[in-house]
């Protein structure tokens, strides 16, 4: 039954909200910014709008829904994917697990408080090419 009832969240999510963050997303408008990913099976391309917080070596990324949503599993398979932030493209060379308390600081206040709130724990760098 949870399983039915979190595929059923999941499919109004991406059948309504995702399709507006993905415009603002691909506008540099709001808080979204777009991973694009090649499905592991299908080979398609898709956009996926993600709100990323910046560090030294790339992007953090909260795994709201766990590390079994698509894009993450995609990136994991392909091993790379490219991420538009604010209408820039970086390229995702790799993905690593990200401590905790260091993936909510990442974000900053209030973001960080409500990750903590809410008991965030999954977090992941999104390591860049364009890293320093």
């Amino acid at each position: 039954m949870a399983g039915s009832l979190k595929r059923g969240f999941l499919w109004v999510l991406k059948n309504t909200l995702n399709r507006v963050t993905v415009r603002a997303a691909r506008r540099g408008r709001g808080p979204f910014s777009l991973i694009r990913h090649v499905g592991r099976r299908s080979g398609q391309t898709f956009e996926t709008p993600l709100i990323l917080a910046a560090v030294p070596e790339g992007f953090i990324a909260e795994l709201t829904y766990g590390p079994s949503v698509n894009w993450y599993r995609n990136l994991v398979a392909a091993g790379h994917a490219t991420v538009v932030v604010r209408g820039e493209v970086h390229e995702v060379v790799g993905v690593e697990p990200y401590p905790t308390d260091a993936g909510r600081r990442a974000f900053g206040p209030p973001a960080s408080w409500v990750l903590w709130a809410l008991r965030r724990r999954e977090f992941r760098l999104l390591r860049t090419d364009s890293a320093a």
